[in-house]
């Protein structure tokens, strides 16, 4: 397929009549057209085809037809239905009213080429583009951010099911490839065990006969594995990406004692980072989260926050399930920074912020990022009285630290913690501290009070913070971070948010980036209709719950 690129042009004469006719009101896609205009270019996508061929149809309108998909949750033969036989579809894409459309499969390879080249993040910001010449996105003001689980496309497996799919899942590959000589090296039981799937059995009860069972998967797999990677083996099988599955999911589960076929115990297998969950996703990874556990992803949602325009959504990330939020707060910031779109003020939850994030997003980034700091871990402050840290006096130039006691210590070591940050670690010595009148009410440690102070610029930040997080004003502000769990929830209703569409996360990343472009054109309407906002619910019970609980539920 080629493209040549070609204007999107005004709306034929007949199809703004019909639609008019058919729509005196309006629809979301007839005033989305009216009031952005034509969002997307065919030349923002012909990095996608080649120069030559048969001439594509019109990468432009597709990805239109695509925000639109997911805007009104169609599948893609539903889609293509659409853009066929709806008049408000072939107004928003200039098309005759004659037009007959595509075949539902161009959605697919369309997603597919924008997978390829990473250009999802495009069809989002065109979106922007539009809305910002339109006067109906601010990013100078307030952002805010959150995430959530994505669950993935493939079922999740329990332990037994899964390296009996993944075993299975290479048989069947290594059926296609060579078949003549998986007959040579294949069990006779291996037909009635992995002939079909795993769910279609039932699995033993007791405890002792599903370790066993395991152990038979296990040596079935490792022998397997053993004749394709035996000398006179054909080269095929080797290249096979389910082959390449198995194999790291026995390094993974199994293990060779003496001979004999071992399942790993628990501390012995890799971090959940690395280690896979199912045969069918090899890039989705289980994570927990409270109370929720699934297998899959997380995707980060980032919008505007302004009263008097649409809050639209300005970044989607997604990552696998694993990552912590944290490591997400300056990849959020750098985005801005490149989109031209940094905020002055950043809300977010505990999981986004620590002393250094405070620190760096205020000094690159000109960012006030705002959400609860941490509070100061020790046992004084666990049992709420003692000295903390925030008694002690620090002379940052000097490098020196003065107890409330009077004794001052220079034993200032730069050191790093064990995640990899930049600390302090201060220690005064057990001479000074045992006889110490107030030892009592500083520490138990019969070799001296230790302190770990984050750099000075940080344990100021983080200082003045926690003060801050606990004035009236700060709380006030803080109300607005809520606002975008109500984007999570509606982009989860709406666009099914949370269950991947795809396998894979360049996939899944691209749902996400269709799904950002869809809540923001389904706001733009909203916007232009004088709809208004959703407000949060409380049960009449709840409005009754006495003041003092609600403060006291808050810590």
């Amino acid at each position: 397929m080629s493209m040549q690129p070609m204007e999107s042009g005004e709306i034929p004469a007949e199809t703004v009549r019909v639609a008019w006719a058919a729509f005196p009101k309006g629809s979301l896609a007839i005033r989305v057209r009216d009031e952005l205009g034509p969002l997307f270019r065919d030349e923002e996508f012909a990095d996608l085809f080649p120069a030559r061929g048969k001439p594509a149809w019109s990468p432009g309108r597709l990805a239109l037809v695509l925000v639109l998909q997911f805007v009104e949750g169609l599948t893609d033969r539903q889609a293509a239905e659409a853009v066929r036989a709806r008049i408000d579809f072939k107004y928003a894409l200039a098309l005759e009213l004659s037009d007959p459309g595509f075949d539902f499969s161009v959605l697919s390879e369309f997603r597919d080429r924008l997978v390829k080249a990473e250009a999802g993040r495009r069809v989002l910001d065109s979106i922007l583009a539009a809305a910002g010449e339109s006067g109906l996105l601010k990013t100078a003001g307030r952002a805010r951010t959150d995430s959530t689980h994505v669950q993935s496309a493939a079922r999740q497996l329990c332990w037994l099911e899964q390296v009996a799919e993944t075993l299975r899942a290479a048989l069947n590959e290594i059926a296609q490839a060579a078949p003549d000589w998986l007959l040579t090296v294949a069990e006779p039981d291996w037909f009635k065990h992995y002939a079909t799937r795993a769910e279609d059995s039932r699995f033993p009860k007791s405890r002792a006969k599903r370790d066993e069972l395991g152990l038979r998967i296990g040596r079935d797999g490792t022998r397997l594995l053993e004749a394709v990677f035996s000398p006179g083996a054909p080269g095929e099988p080797r290249a096979l990406e389910q082959v390449e599955t198995l194999r790291q999911v026995w390094v993974q589960h199994f293990q060779q004692v003496e001979g004999e076929v071992r399942r790993r115990d628990p501390k012995d297998r890799p971090p959940g980072a690395t280690r896979l969950v199912t045969p069918y996703d090899t890039e989705a990874r289980g994570s927990v989260k409270r109370d929720t556990m699934w297998d899959g992803y997380k995707v980060h949602l980032t919008e505007t926050c302004e009263p008097d325009i649409p809050n639209l959504i300005t970044n989607v990330a997604t990552t696998v399930a694993t990552v912590p939020d944290i490591s997400m707060t300056d990849i959020v910031h750098a985005q801005f920074a490149q989109d031209g779109r940094l905020p002055g003020e950043h809300l977010v939850d505990a999981g986004y912020v620590d002393a250094h994030l405070l620190v760096q997003a205020r000094r690159e980034y000109g960012i006030t990022l705002t959400g609860p700091v941490a509070g100061v871990v020790s046992h004084q402050t666990t049992a709420n009285s003692g000295f903390t840290g925030d008694d002690f006096t620090i002379d940052w130039d000097h490098e020196q630290v003065t107890c409330p006691g009077g004794e001052t210590t220079t034993r200032w070591n730069p050191d790093r913690s064990p995640e990899g940050t930049p600390v302090i670690r201060v220690r005064f010595n057990g001479g000074q501290c045992r006889p110490c009148p107030v030892r009592e009410q500083c520490t138990t440690s019969s070799a001296g009070r230790r302190l770990t102070l984050r750099p000075r610029e940080e344990h100021q930040a983080l200082r003045q913070a926690r003060a801050e997080q606990d004035t009236d004003t700060w709380k006030d502000r803080y109300k607005t971070r809520a606002g975008v769990e109500g984007t999570i929830s509606q982009a989860v209703q709406r666009c099914g948010l949370r269950r991947s569409r795809y396998r894979g996360l360049a996939k899944t990343s691209l749902q996400h980036q269709l799904t950002g472009a869809a809540i923001n054109l389904a706001r733009i309407d909203a916007h232009l209709t004088d709809t208004p906002r959703a407000r949060t619910r409380t049960s009449y019970f709840a409005a009754l719950r006495p003041a003092e609980l609600m403060l006291g539920g808050a810590k």
